[in-house]
């Protein structure tokens, strides 16, 4: 008898990697991932928007010193203004990015998604008091190494998010071949399907970029093997021309 071969330790289990990114859905069905700021680039954030207050409010004091009383009472009044008002308007009238938020890249969301509004920027900018407590953002601190989406007590209340701004995708690189004119009147998803493939082409393979182009060869007119610079020229006049329907 052949003696049987003892049993293979058990493999460890696989982790999947560490995913910090924020998934939502959209009343669409469309779901985006976003990505959350860490407590490091919110704290430069804030301490640049603290700078820029410091410096707006001494500005206003040194001017203001000169009008007495009444320079005392409406230095006051604008203290009251950039503490409270200063996050919250730019929050809202910026697409949710203060100035330090905007240096660092960052913006503030509702959870879904959203451009965050008054009563949510409000709300989160009124309960930074309570993360400051007992002293130097102690509990804001705490609530967002605890929260996995990096969030302080007043995005906890107010639904809100704090992420990083994606960079706009860069336009792919067209062929460099003279644009022309389609056989005949194209459908704006005809325009797209030739606009597509020239945009991808130079991330397909030399045999797919074939394959894809030999399927309008006969459509167009063409042999097979110049179906592709064909397509090429079309897509180019297309969008020189900009897209629009037949």
């Amino acid at each position: 008898m052949i003696a049987a071969a003892p049993p293979r330790p058990a493999s460890p289990p696989v982790t999947a990697p560490l995913d910090t990114r924020y998934q939502v859905e959209t009343p669409e069905g469309i779901d985006l991932l976003l990505r959350p700021a860490g407590v490091v680039a919110r704290a430069l954030a804030y301490l640049i928007d603290l700078g820029i207050r410091v410096l707006l409010m001494l500005v206003m004091f040194t001017l203001l010193a000169f009008l007495g009383q009444l320079g005392t009472g409406l230095g006051l009044l604008l203290t009251f203004l950039v503490t409270w008002w200063y996050m919250v308007l730019f929050e809202v009238l910026n697409q949710g990015r203060s100035p330090g938020k905007q240096v660092m890249g960052l913006r503030v969301v509702h959870d879904d998604g959203t451009p965050i509004g008054w009563t949510a920027s409000l709300l989160r900018n009124l309960l930074r008091f309570a993360d400051i407590l007992p002293f130097g953002y102690t509990l804001g601190l705490l609530a967002c190494l605890s929260n996995p989406a990096f969030k302080r007590l007043g995005d906890i209340a107010a639904g809100t998010l704090v992420i990083y701004r994606d960079p706009p995708p860069s336009q792919p690189p067209l062929p460099q071949v003279p644009p022309q004119l389609p056989p005949c009147p194209l459908s704006l998803a005809e325009q797209r399907a030739f606009t597509g493939f020239a945009e991808r082409s130079a991330s397909l393979s030399a045999a797919r970029r074939e394959e894809l182009a030999g399927i309008l060869a006969e459509p167009l007119g063409v042999a097979p093997e110049q179906a592709e610079a064909r397509i090429d020229g079309i897509a180019c006049g297309l969008l020189g021309g900009g897209l629009g329907p037949a």
